[in-house]
């Protein structure tokens, strides 16, 4: 069984590099008209230099996974702005694919918590389609559609998960082919379980992402033993092998938060449930201490007896 390990955006240690840099629209509207587009250019151009500079640090350290931010291009689906933010930066998005074309890195994104297809407002599911647009524009200017995926959570209940689940699956069928094709659904921490996931995964053949941190916050009836296989089997149609989040809690009482580095003891479990699969897969480190609490992580596994690290950020047990 081989891991993979990553982290998400920012690498701690860099100076001054974050891919996230930011301006507000009310900045924005506040500038002369014939400054906001130099302004939005130059902050994205930061943003671009910084994920490269990022993407050198992981290549440095062998670490082929990495969730690049969704925060890259400021205002991308602002709907009074929505500029074209690709024309003006090709050469930048295709150094950026190249690199982790030469490198062999597994790109992703993780549009945040409002990007979701379960409720039965229309002007959220067509932000949503926006920005499920905007993050799959990211990825085929990178050439990293092959490989690259975007991942979401269902959403909420809204008081009746049987409807809602319906709808989530009417919503869905609006998500053109070629960007539904990118999706992987993930389990969340309060309302879909695992099992509620792995189903709707199954049902319209989208690979599922494990989080066992949620999974964990949020078990309802599900031994997670029993399914392990069949969410790796989730990503049976795709040329790539599963992925699994990982973090621990914050402590007892802020369960559901991630603490600053991962706890080998909350995670063994997980582990020792997949060494009985043997099947290689990848993990997505989601500490707050992004890059630094994935290598301690890899460490801290690599101690195990019958734990082999093969590269920096790679063991096989």
């Amino acid at each position: 069984m081989k891991i993979r390990f990553g982290y998400v955006a920012n690498a701690l240690g860099l100076w001054d590099a974050s891919p996230s840099k930011a301006l507000t629209f009310t900045r924005y509207a506040a500038l002369p008209k014939n400054e906001r587009m130099e302004k939005l250019k130059y902050v994205t151009a930061i943003n671009l230099q910084n994920t490269k500079r990022i993407l050198f640090y992981n290549i440095a350290h062998e670490i082929k996974l990495y969730r690049f931010s969704s925060s890259i291009v400021p205002l991308a689906t602002h709907p009074e702005v929505m500029w074209d933010f690709i024309t003006p930066f090709k050469s930048e998005w295709e150094e950026i694919g190249q690199l982790i074309q030469k490198h062999q890195i597994r790109p992703s994104f993780h549009p945040n918590q409002f990007t979701l297809f379960s409720s039965s407002k229309e002007e959220l599911t067509q932000n949503s389609l926006k920005d499920m647009e905007y993050h799959f524009k990211m990825l085929k200017a990178m050439n990293a559609l092959e490989n690259g995926v975007i991942n979401i959570h269902i959403g909420g209940a809204y008081g009746d998960k049987v409807s809602t689940l319906e709808k989530f699956h009417e919503n869905i069928k609006k998500i053109p082919c070629d960007i539904k094709e990118q999706m992987t659904l993930e389990n969340d921490d309060k309302t879909y379980d695992v099992l509620e996931t792995l189903k709707t995964c199954e049902k319209v053949n989208i690979p599922m992402v494990l989080d066992y941190h949620h999974y964990m916050a949020n078990k309802g009836e599900v031994n997670l033993s029993s399914y392990l296989s069949r969410i790796f089997h989730t990503w049976n149609q795709s040329n790539m092998v599963p992925k699994v989040h990982i973090s621990s809690p914050k402590s007892d009482q802020e369960f559901r938060s991630h603490a600053e580095f991962v706890s080998i003891d909350f995670i063994l479990p997980f582990l020792k449930m997949a060494k009985e699969l043997n099947l290689d897969f990848d993990i997505m480190v989601e500490a707050k201490q992004k890059n630094l609490a994935m290598h301690k992580l890899i460490e801290d596994i690599a101690s195990i007896r019958g734990v082999k690290r093969k590269e920096s950020s790679i063991i096989e047990w």
